[in-house]
């Protein structure tokens, strides 16, 4: 499926111009639609651009009551712990916004749960209690090795494509055990963004957008349409 791939001046740029996107489209999908469902990624870039919504005056545009968070994947750790992505997206715009505490549909944590399995399991009797949605966005950052969610090349978070969520063990990234969407309910959403900045970041960004299926970055999509904002360092190989 075809991307389209936008690059920028730096980080900063690359998460303005996403801030500016997500908004600009949760607002539009409102005027037709009651509810609608954003998948929020971590990571550096991925939080600036939470940051960067925050900031905005087109946030006091948005009706937050309409808008449920999911994200794409977590770090199986104790609640509050720095590394979980929800604790960076709260910091960064959700305690920000008036968004209904009801509508953040967060992945388990290690005290609430026993395993990664037992996460897995309840975030996915979430998603199936609130209908399955086709998110409308859903956000993505991309590691130094292709790495998106915690989908890992030559890993089982990767190979076993089946799971509509899954427990993610031995991840080649700290910490090592998460909770990731699988390579199917990312291809659900209708909007699919990657972020990527960074001269450690090319390799990767190349080897996805050649189409080289053994990077899980080359392999997501969405069903309406598929967007890579990257800065000039990360586009450097392509």
């Amino acid at each position: 499926m075809k991307r389209r791939v936008i690059v920028l001046s730096d980080a900063d740029a690359v998460a303005q111009d996403a801030a500016k996107r997500l908004v600009t489209t949760i607002v539009e999908t409102l005027t037709s639609k009651d509810h609608v469902h954003v998948v929020l990624t971590g990571g550096t870039v991925g939080t600036a651009t939470l940051a960067a919504v925050a900031a905005s005056p087109l946030a006091d545009s948005v009706d937050w009551n309409s808008v449920h968070v999911w994200w794409g994947d977590e770090r199986f750790v104790p609640a509050g712990d720095p590394d979980r992505n929800e604790v960076q997206a709260q910091e960064a715009l959700l305690r920000h916004v008036p968004l209904p505490d009801a509508n953040i549909h967060r992945i388990g944590d290690s005290d609430a749960y026993p395993s990664a399995e037992a996460a897995a399991a309840a975030y996915h009797a979430e998603i199936s209690h609130h209908g399955t949605p086709q998110w409308d966005i859903l956000l993505l950052g991309l590691g130094p090795d292709g790495h998106v969610a915690s989908l890992f090349p030559q890993h089982t978070s990767f190979t076993d494509g089946a799971a509509t969520v899954l427990a993610v063990h031995d991840s080649p990234k700290p910490p090592g055990t998460r909770v990731s969407l699988g390579l199917g309910a990312i291809r659900r959403a209708k909007r699919v963004w990657v972020v990527a900045a960074g001269e450690n970041k090319a390799e990767a960004v190349s080897d996805c957008l050649a189409g080289n299926e053994n990077y899980p970055g080359a392999v997501v999509h969405g069903t309406k349409h598929t967007l890579w904002i990257i800065d000039s360092a990360a586009a450097a190989k392509l």
